[in-house]
C-alpha cells in the first residue's frame, strides 16, 4: 500500500477552483451578500437549497441499506454486529449525556437569560403551537412502533433513516443465517453501491448550488440583525458547541491515536455544506465514504454514522439544556437541582423521540418543556427568530460528534487501518479503487 500512496501523492493536485471545499466557501460568501443587501431576491433563492437536500435525501436510504447489508454479510458472524452495536451505543449514551451536562453548567455559570424579565403571560404560545403539537407525538410508545415500516421496502420510498436502519439491519442478519446461499444477493447489493456512489459523486457537483440557495434564503428571510438582541445566548452556544469539539472530542480522538483538528481538516468542505444548508443530512453519504476511505470497516461504517444521525445528536443536546434554561432565566422562573435534574433525564429521551423529524432540535425542546412544567413552553418564541442561526451549529457539531464515534468504534473493534487513517488525515492522496485491509 505505501508504493501505491507514494504514487498518488506524486500526481498533480486538481486547482483549488474546482476543489468542492472552494466552491462550497464562495457559494456561502454570494448568499450571503445577496440575502443581506437583496432579501427578497435571497428568499426566492430556496427552492435551490430544498432541491439539493431532496437530492440527497433521495440516495440516503439506498446508500444505509447497501453499505449495512454488504457490511454485516462482510463480517460472516451475528457475534461481530453485536459488538459493533454495543460499544456504539454506549459510546452515543455516554457522550449524548456529557453533552446535556455541559450545556447545564454553561447556562448555569454564563447566565445568557438574565435580565430579560419576560412576563410569560406577554407571550405569544401560537408562534411555537406547530412545534409544541408535533412534541406531543414523539412519545416513546410512539417513536418505538414507528420504527417499524409498513412493507419491507417502504423505507426505501418514504426515507424514514430508523425503518431503513431496522430492515437493512434484519436484512444483513439474514444473509448472515443463510451463509453461502446469499453471496449472489451480496454480490449484487455490491455491485449497486458502485452505481450509487457514483451517483453521489454526480450530485456533489451541484452541491455549491444549494448552499448557495440555502445560506441566502437564510440570511434573507431573518437577517443578521435578527441575532443582535440574542446574541450572548448565540454566541454561548456557539462557544460551548466549540469547547464540546474541540476539548471534550479533542481528548477522545487524542486517546485513539488522531487528531481531531486534522478530522475537520478532512472533513472541510462536506462540513461547509452542512454550514450552508443547515443541515448534516446533506453531507451523509459523503461522511460514510470518507470513513471508510480513511480505513475504518464499512461494517463499522454502515452501522455507526447512520444510527448516530439519530442517537449521537451533540450539538442538540447542548442546545436543548442551553435553551430551555435560557428561557427560565429570561422569564425568571427559579429552577431547582431536582428540575434541573428532570430536565436532564426528560432531554435524555426526548432527544432521541424524535430523531429524524424536520426541526427536530425545536420540537425536541418543546417535548422537553412539556414534562417540565416549570419552564413556560411559550417562551420558546423567544428563541424562534434565531434558531435556524443555531440549528446551522447543531447540525455542525452533530456531524462531526459522529465523524469522530466512526473513527473511535472502529478502532475500539479492532477494525480501523490506522496507518492509512494517518496518511489520509495528513494530506496524502489515495487512489479511488485502492483497497484497505479492513474493507473486505
Amino acid at each position: 500500500m505505501q508504493q501505491n500512496v507514494s504514487a498518488a501523492t506524486a500526481l498533480p493536485h486538481i486547482p483549488f477552483y474546482r476543489s468542492l471545499y472552494f466552491q462550497v466557501l464562495v457559494a456561502i460568501f454570494i448568499g450571503a451578500i445577496l440575502g443581506h443587501y437583496w432579501p427578497d431576491l435571497g428568499i426566492a433563492m430556496k427552492p435551490f437549497g430544498d432541491g439539493f437536500i431532496k437530492l440527497v435525501k433521495m440516495i440516503i436510504s439506498p446508500i444505509i441499506f447497501l453499505s449495512i447489508v454488504t457490511g454485516l454479510a462482510g463480517m460472516g458472524n451475528l457475534k461481530g454486529v453485536g459488538s459493533v452495536v454495543g460499544k456504539a451505543f454506549g459510546y452515543f449514551l455516554f457522550f449524548s449525556t456529557l453533552a446535556l451536562i455541559l450545556g447545564l453548567i454553561v447556562a448555569n455559570v454564563v447566565q445568557p437569560g438574565a435580565g430579560f424579565n419576560v412576563d410569560p403571560a406577554t407571550l405569544d404560545p401560537k408562534a411555537v403551537a406547530s412545534y409544541a403539537d408535533k412534541a406531543h407525538e414523539t412519545t416513546v410508545t410512539g417513536f418505538l412502533m414507528a420504527i417499524i415500516p409498513t412493507t419491507l421496502i417502504s423505507p426505501l420510498t418514504q426515507g424514514d433513516i430508523l425503518q431503513v436502519l431496522f430492515v437493512s439491519i434484519l436484512t444483513g442478519v439474514s444473509c448472515i443465517l443463510i451463509g453461502e446461499k446469499a453471496a449472489p444477493f451480496v454480490k449484487v447489493c455490491e455491485s449497486a453501491m458502485g452505481v450509487v456512489f457514483r451517483m453521489v459523486a454526480i450530485l456533489m457537483k451541484v452541491a455549491p448550488i444549494g448552499a448557495f440557495g440555502a445560506f441566502a434564503f437564510t440570511i434573507g428571510k431573518y437577517g443578521l440583525g435578527s441575532i443582535v438582541n440574542l446574541a450572548w445566548l448565540v454566541g454561548t452556544f456557539y462557544a460551548t458547541s466549540l469547547i464540546f469539539v474541540l476539548v471534550i472530542l479533542g481528548a477522545v480522538c487524542l486517546l485513539n491515536g488522531f487528531s481531531v483538528l486534522k478530522l475537520i481538516s478532512y472533513l472541510k468542505a462536506e462540513l461547509l455544506l452542512v454550514l450552508g444548508t443547515s443541515s448534516s443530512e446533506s453531507a451523509l453519504p459523503s461522511l460514510m465514504d470518507k470513513m471508510e476511505k480513511a480505513g475504518c470497516a464499512r461494517p463499522v461504517v454502515g452501522l455507526v454514522v447512520p444510527t448516530g444521525y439519530s442517537f449521537n445528536l451533540d450539538g442538540t443536546n447542548i442546545y436543548m439544556t442551553l435553551a430551555a434554561l435560557f428561557i427560565a432565566q429570561a422569564t425568571n422562573t427559579d429552577l431547582t437541582l431536582g428540575h434541573q435534574i428532570l430536565l436532564l433525564l426528560v432531554a435524555m429521551l426526548s432527544s432521541k423521540g424524535a430523531a429524524g423529524v424536520t426541526g427536530a432540535g425545536f420540537i425536541t425542546l418543546a417535548a422537553t418543556l412539556a414534562v417540565v412544567p416549570e419552564i413556560p413552553v411559550a417562551g420558546m418564541a423567544l428563541i424562534l427568530g434565531v434558531d435556524r442561526f443555531m440549528s446551522e451549529c447543531r447540525s455542525l457539531t452533530n456531524f462531526v460528534g459522529n465523524a469522530v464515534a466512526c473513527v473511535v468504534v472502529s478502532r475500539w473493534e479492532g477494525k480501523l487501518d490506522t496507518e492509512r487513517l494517518h496518511k489520509v488525515l495528513g494530506g496524502h492522496e489515495i487512489f479511488e479503487g485502492e483497497k484497505h485491509r479492513f474493507q473486505d
